[in-house]
């Protein structure tokens, strides 16, 4: 699974109902060249919000809009739990991480489609396709030079990338197969 980070924009926050606006990534090239361009994503509505790309913990849902020359429009609930133990603090931890502006980023999780994937001269890559399987709310050091950060698996003796690969299950397979054929991947 690739990473994808864009610093939070937060077009609005709503305080009573736990609500953030923002765009989940643009088209500009990260640090290390690469592109995710936004018509080529998909997805489905909801998708999971993460704390810390932290996949066992969820908090809160995300809409995504249609894509955007600009990027990929999101709004973000975060549900306010009433039962005391580890899921309210960790959702209250992160709303109160918004809030207070400690966490200023927002990062794409998704797996590129390597038939629309292709290198870009000088270096990195141009993610055409993909399939955004979450976004996270992450701790990102603001960049007012790059608004858009990619994160990959890098060769720490020479830095050329690596492919990132992952095991995919039988049903995840075949439901990618399934999109892919539909034209949805």
């Amino acid at each position: 699974m690739e990473r994808a980070y864009s610093i939070l924009t937060r077009t609005a926050v709503d305080e009573e109902r736990r609500v953030i606006r923002g765009m989940a990534t643009t088209p500009a090239p990260d640090r290390h060249g690469d592109i995710v361009e936004p018509s080529g994503a998909v997805f489905r509505n909801p998708t999971p919000l993460l704390w810390q790309h932290k996949h066992d913990a969820p908090v809160g849902s995300v809409t995504f809009s249609r894509p955007t020359e600009a990027g990929i429009p999101f709004v973000a609930t975060l549900p306010s739990i009433k039962e005391s133990g580890s899921l309210q603090a960790r959702v209250d931890e992160a709303w109160q991480s918004i809030r207070e502006k400690l966490v200023t980023a927002v990062s794409i999780g998704f797996i590129p489609d390597p038939d629309y994937t292709e290198s870009r001269p000088g270096g990195g890559w141009r993610f055409n396709r993909y399939e955004i399987i979450e976004l996270s709310l992450v701790t990102v050091p603001a960049n007012a030079d790059a608004i858009f950060e990619a994160v990959k698996s890098m060769d720490a003796d020479n830095r050329e990338r690596k492919a990132t690969q992952r095991t995919v299950s039988p049903r995840e397979q075949r439901r990618l197969e399934r999109m892919k054929r539909r034209g949805g991947i």
